[in-house]
C-alpha cells in the first residue's frame, strides 16, 4: 500500500528551499501537538487521483505516544501494520508474510503520520507552516523544506483543539484524505501496543 510506505519512509535531507514559515502558525501547531502526549483513534482513508477519481478506500486504527511510539493498522482487505517502539520501526505485511524493520530516524518527524508522535520542537526545521482558522476549526498547511519528498503538501486540521483529519497531495496531484474518529487524548495506552513480535517463519528485511 503506497500510503503505508509514505507514512514510514523518511524524507531525504537534501537541499532545502527558502523558508516562509509563519511563527504564529508554528507556535499554534506545536502547542496543539505537544498537549497530546498520547492519542488513539479510528481512521478512514481515501485516495483520489488528480482528476478526483477514487483509487482506494480503507480504514483502521492508530495510537501514538510521545516521544517516538507509534501504531498504525489498516484493516482487511488491505491489512498492514506499522509499529514504532521508539528505537525501531516495523512494517508488517501479512499478505506477503514479510516484516521490514529499520532504525527510527529523527527525520521521520518529516513524514505525515509519524509527525504525530515525533519531536514537536523540530517541526519548523522540517516544514514551512501556515494556518487559517474559522470558528472551531484550524487548518495547518505544511510544505516540506526538502525537495525530494513523497508529498508536496500536508494539511492537518484540528476541530476544537483535537485532530480531525489529514490530507496529503503529491507532485502529480494525487490526494490522500484521512479522517480521524473517536479520538482520545492523554489516555493510558498499553505498552504492548508499541511492540511487534514477528511471526515465526516470516521473511524479515533489515534496513
Amino acid at each position: 500500500m503506497r500510503l503505508i510506505r509514505m507514512l514510514l519512509l523518511p524524507a531525504l535531507a537534501l537541499t532545502t528551499v527558502t523558508a516562509h514559515a509563519d511563527p504564529a502558525s508554528v507556535a499554534s501547531l506545536t502547542n496543539l501537538l505537544d498537549k497530546s502526549k498520547t492519542l488513539t483513534a479510528n481512521f478512514s482513508q481515501m485516495t483520489l487521483d488528480g482528476s478526483g477519481t477514487q483509487l482506494q478506500e480503507t480504514a483502521g486504527e492508530m495510537a501514538v505516544q510521545r516521544p517516538g511510539l507509534f501504531f498504525w493498522k489498516t484493516a482487511e482487505p488491505n491489512e498492514q501494520t506499522i509499529v514504532s517502539d521508539g528505537k525501531k520501526v516495523t512494517l508488517w505485511d501479512p499478505d506477503l508474510e514479510q516484516a521490514t524493520i529499520k532504525t527510527l530516524d529523527p527525520r521521520l518527524s518529516q513524514t505525515p503520520a509519524l509527525l504525530l508522535s515525533g519531536d514537536v520542537s523540530q517541526i519548523s526545521e522540517s516544514f514551512d507552516i501556515t494556518s487559517k482558522q474559522q470558528s472551531g476549526v484550524i487548518d495547518f498547511t505544511l510544505k516540506p523544506k526538502s525537495k525530494d519528498t513523497l508529498f508536496d503538501t500536508l494539511r492537518l486540521s484540528f476541530r476544537n483543539g483535537v485532530i480531525n483529519d489529514m490530507q496529503l497531495i503529491d507532485s502529480i496531484g494525487q490526494r490522500t484524505n484521512i479522517l480521524f474518529t473517536g479520538v482520545k487524548a492523554n489516555q493510558p495506552v498499553p505498552a504492548s501496543t508499541f511492540k511487534f513480535d514477528v511471526p515465526k517463519g516470516a521473511d524479515v528485511i533489515q534496513e
